[in-house]
This record gives C-alpha cells, sequence and structure tokens, in this order.
C-alpha cells in the first residue's frame, strides 16, 4: 500500500498542510505501507527553493518521515509531454487558442443567467496546432466514487467542462501531473484537502481515459477558525515551525493536529504509537475542525509536564542556543528542567526561566518589585539573609526550614515571605519551589539576589 503527500513549494508547510501530511502518514503507517513526498512545484513562478526547504525542515521536526522521496514534479516533464501529446493523438485532448477576453465574456454570459461558468468546446473540433490543451471531457453519464470520508460522490459530465491540462508554454498543469504521478508512483490512496474535491471528477476522466485502474479517494474536512471563519494568520495558520519557535513540541503539535477532525471517543491525549493504532479514515469527521490556540497551549503543557527528560532536554537545547543561554556553568540542566516543567506552558517561558539558574540580573520586574518588595518586608529578607549566611547544607529541604523559622519568627504567614523570596530568586516572580530553585541557584547568588532585593527596600525608605 502506497499514499502520498503531495504540497505545492509556493510558501510554508501550514497547519492544515500538516496535518493531511499527519494523516496521510498514519494511514501509512496503519497499513504497514509506504508513505511518499512529493513537491508538485510545476508552477515555476511560485515555486520556490526556500519553500521546499520550509516544507522538509517542518516534516522532518514533526518526525514525518517518508520511505520514499521527495520526488520533484520538474524532474518528469518529459513523462508529462509524452501523455499530453498521447491524449492528443488519440483525439482525447486538443489544443484551443480562445483568447482570456472570450473566456471572461463567456464566464460573465453564463452566470448572468444564472449557469454555471465553464468552458463551451468553441475550438472542439478545430483542429488547431497550437495554444493551450485541454481534455476533451465526456459529454455523457456520470463519475461516481466513493470518498472514505464523505461517502458517494455523483457527478453528471454535463457540469464538467474541458479542463487545460498543458499551457500555451506547454508546461502540464496540476490535473495533468497529479494523476500521471499518482499512477507512475502506484499510490493507492489519495488522501487531501476537500478543496481538492472538485478537481476528483476530472481527474477521475483522466484516469479512464488513459486506461489506468483508480486509486481510493479520501479528502479531509478543511480548518476553520475558532470564529468559524476561514483559518488565517490571525487564529495560528502561520508556518510549522513558528511553533518550534514560540515554543511547542512535535508531539504535542501532532496530537492537536490529529484532533482536528478525528476522534477516538474522548480521548484528547495520545502518543504517536497510539495514533498509528487507533486512526481510521472512517472516523475523520465529515464536518470541518476548528483551530484552538489555547486549546493547543494547555496540550503542549501536557505533554512538557509528562515529556521524556532527555527529550525535553534535546528539545530545550536549540531555544537556549536561540537565547544565548550557556548551561554548561552552573546546576545540572535536567534538575532545572525538572523544577520549572510543571509551570511552562511553552519552552520558551522554560527557557526564560533557565536564565535565573546560570545569569545573574541587575534589575527587578518594577511592577512586580513594587509589590511585593515594601518597607515591611525589609526585616524578613534582613532574616533570610542572615540564617542563609549560617546555613552550611544547602539543600532544599533546609532551605524551606529556615523560610518557616522565619514566617514563625516574624508572625507572618509564608506567602508574606515566600513571594518577595521567589522574586528575589527569578527578577520576574515567575519561578516554581522557592526551595528547590534556592538550592539550584545556589548559596552565593541567592545570597547576592536577596542583598539587591534588599538594597531595593532600603532605597525606598530613603
Amino acid at each position: 500500500m502506497k499514499s502520498r503527500f503531495a504540497p505545492s513549494p509556493t510558501g510554508y508547510l501550514h497547519i492544515g498542510g500538516a496535518r493531511t501530511a499527519l494523516f496521510v502518514w498514519l494511514w501509512a503507517k496503519k497499513q504497514q505501507g509506504q508513505f511518499i513526498l512529493r513537491i508538485e512545484d510545476t508552477d515555476r513562478e511560485r515555486s520556490t527553493q526556500a519553500s521546499v526547504d520550509a516544507i522538509l525542515d517542518g516534516m522532518q521536526w514533526l518526525g514525518l518521515t517518508y520511505d520514499e522521496g521527495p520526488y520533484y514534479q520538474t524532474d518528469r516533464f518529459d513523462r508529462y509531454k509524452a501523455i499530453i501529446q498521447q491524449l492528443i493523438d488519440e483525439d482525447k485532448a486538443y489544443y484551443c487558442e480562445c483568447s482570456p477576453e472570450r473566456l471572461q465574456t463567456l464566464r460573465d454570459e453564463l452566470m448572468a443567467k444564472g449557469e454555471k461558468a465553464k468552458y463551451d468546446g468553441h475550438c472542439q473540433h478545430k483542429n488547431l496546432i497550437s495554444g493551450v490543451v485541454r481534455f476533451r471531457n465526456p459529454a455523457e453519464g456520470n463519475v461516481v466514487f466513493s470518498d472514505l470520508v464523505k461517502g458517494e460522490i455523483n457527478v453528471h459530465n454535463k457540469e464538467l467542462d474541458d479542463l487545460i491540462i498543458a499551457r500555451s508554454d506547454g508546461t502540464p498543469t496540476y490535473n495533468l501531473t497529479v494523476v500521471v504521478d499518482d499512477h507512475d508512483m502506484e499510490i493507492d490512496y489519495v488522501i487531501r484537502g476537500d478543496d481538492h474535491i472538485n478537481n476528483t471528477p476530472r481527474q477521475i476522466n483522466l484516469y479512464t481515459s488513459l486506461g489506468w485502474d483508480l486509486p481510493t479517494f479520501a479528502h479531509l474536512p478543511m480548518i476553520l477558525g475558532s470564529d468559524g471563519a476561514r483559518l488565517s494568520k490571525r487564529h495560528g495558520a502561520v508556518s510549522v515551525m513558528a511553533y518550534r519557535d514560540a515554543g511547542f513540541l512535535p508531539e504535542a503539535l501532532l496530537n492537536y493536529l490529529v484532533r482536528l477532525g478525528w476522534s477516538h471517543g474522548d480521548q484528547e491525549v495520545f502518543s504517536v504509537d497510539e495514533m498509528i493504532k487507533l486512526f481510521e479514515l472512517k472516523n475523520v469527521n465529515k464536518a470541518p475542525g476548528s483551530f484552538n490556540q489555547e486549546k493547543l497551549l494547555w496540550l503542549n503543557q501536557e505533554y512538557i509536564k509528562t515529556a521524556d527528560i532527555q527529550h525535553l532536554v534535546d528539545q530545550l537545547d536549540w531555544h537556549l542556543n536561540e537565547q544565548s543561554v550557556d548551561v554548561s556553568q552552573g546546576p545540572d540542566i535536567v534538575k532545572v528542567i525538572n523544577a520549572l516543567r510543571e509551570r511552562s506552558k511553552t519552552l520558551v517561558e522554560m527557557t526564560q526561566g533557565v536564565k535565573m539558574f546560570y545569569q545573574d540580573f541587575d534589575r527587578f520586574d518594577e511592577k512586580s518589585a513594587s509589590k511585593q518588595f515594601k518597607p515591611a518586608t525589609q526585616p524578613i529578607i534582613e532574616a533570610l539573609i542572615a540564617k542563609y549566611t549560617e546555613l552550611e547544607d544547602w539543600s532544599s529541604e533546609e532551605i524551606h526550614t529556615i523560610v518557616k523559622q522565619v514566617c514563625e519568627e516574624q508572625g507572618v504567614g509564608f506567602g508574606k515571605a515566600g513571594q518577595p523570596f521567589r522574586l528575589a530568586l527569578s527578577g520576574t516572580g515567575n519561578a516554581g519551589s522557592i526551595d528547590v530553585v534556592a538550592e539550584l541557584v545556589g548559596k552565593k547568588r541567592t545570597l547576592a539576589r536577596l542583598n539587591m532585593a534588599l538594597n531595593y527596600i532600603t532605597q525606598i525608605d530613603d
């Protein structure tokens, strides 16, 4: 069994494309078949190497490895040319020289009558030898096919026109190349977005005219924004790699994408192995999926909490390099990640948290400092400094004990000491358990930061 993902390199790999790639990949794995990657780059004006690289990078980051490819359509022009000539020789295609002005006038007239805008076959019997090449679509009968997602689809050939299969410069068009490629590459399942469903009857007629067996079709529902509008950048329809840059784990994004249009009971969290085991095309929803950034963020945090620690180290490494955070000198990064993972929604957040363990800072978040560092806090900070200066066993247990002692001696609740201490340690107030954080920050840095907090308070008094 073979299935394929065939993106056009006219932009980055976006959420819709990634979801299609995932479903195709899952189906191939489910069937113990082959997953093929094909780059449909016949649009020479819009296709770029940067877009090809973005697609390949996105696939690699998501872990959607392919068994064959990437194949490039621009390497196969001779094959397409031969098929186009065969169709012309067999009178199944013809040249057309209708001007854009004539075609627009025809379109306007038909639409004014409330009819479907389509080509009228004006050049069918002119025996021309130049122009665009049109496929001679059957005039009678119906195209009927069973879609694994949409069910049976029945289209009368009268609704279809003679589609262009080659431009006037001889380059082939999408509907021709996709049929030739899927036949030559022995694709059994064509799984793609339902924006292609109108092309399918035309492509089936091409298959039939060439005497080729049909693949099985499955058209996936589109993805809408949370407001029900077509997915756009404001909804999060950005490059897949932008999600890496924003601190998402690839498996969290995959888990989110698989639930955009597919479900297995009420289960929300799936490992990749579970996706492969449970995925069925017949369970793909017919209705569009709705993209929810908050749901993705929640899912990412769940993965950060439970991910294998070495995997987190590997994924975080890219972000640390991007932010020029050197973790070679200081506490064990594994211990730091474990201290931060419960509170980090993204790896970007975690990277910001990591900084306080390896880098000093010279100022506190002003809004937090004005709230936490008040004159009444001064004796608490002074007591912490005095006791921690004498502490020899710099462990989270002993650090915690001292905070409790100070609270009892000062007659305040734990928060009155804990919150200023947390701000002093982190500079921002965003930190996990203060005793664990202080142990990892180290005695020297902890005391330096408490003294910095004390200086802030005394300056208020002055």
